[in-house]
């Protein structure tokens, strides 16, 4: 996948994502708490009570968010809801570029590696999915799917958080975002 985007005339915040949600136990199998995740990425980017980025970049060792290891999603929720947080919904910084994350489900086989060129990528799993109708009237529930969102890290625009790597793209430059979606089964 490739998204491009050209400014013409003034600087311009950029920052676009793709937001597929996955379960690759199939459609219709149920939740992915039981897929492993491995994120290619040692920091995060901890987030205040209204979800906006604090401008930190927090390091993921020995957190519910330390998935360099492959993981269960659902191995680390109990350590999420200590801290107060629902499930995930953060923001990872990668480490290098290239190859982002690895989702493994055991029952059907599948795998999928992501292999992106942006600075980070949100992992989100469906916390808020509720009764969603899906192809052939399956019904989606809490935790039926996950997301992982390559992008710029959020809220990057130098007045707002001048330590992270800006967004803006200049007049007649071309902002550039590809991704890989690798599948084996």
């Amino acid at each position: 996948m490739r998204m491009n985007a050209t400014t013409r005339g003034k600087a311009t915040p950029v920052n676009l994502a793709h937001h597929a949600y996955w379960n690759l136990g199939g459609h219709g199998s149920g939740s992915v708490l039981g897929e492993e995740v491995r994120l290619f990425a040692s920091r995060y980017t901890p987030v205040d009570a209204t979800l906006i980025p604090t401008g930190h970049l927090a390091p993921a060792a020995g957190t519910p968010y330390d998935l360099r290891r492959p993981a269960t999603v659902g191995s680390r929720i109990g350590g999420l809801l200590s801290r107060g947080v629902d499930g995930y919904d953060i923001n990872y910084v990668v480490d290098g570029g290239g190859l982002v994350a690895v989702v493994r489900d055991g029952a059907s086989g599948r795998a999928m590696e992501l292999w992106a060129d942006q600075p980070g990528v949100q992992f989100y799993k469906a916390n808020g999915l509720s009764g969603v109708r899906g192809k052939g009237g399956k019904v989606y529930a809490r935790y039926g799917a996950l997301c992982l969102e390559t992008q710029g890290l959020p809220y990057a625009v130098p007045m707002n958080r001048p330590s992270f790597p800006s967004q803006i793209v200049r007049p007649r430059k071309v902002y550039r975002h590809h991704m890989v979606f690798k599948f084996t089964f």
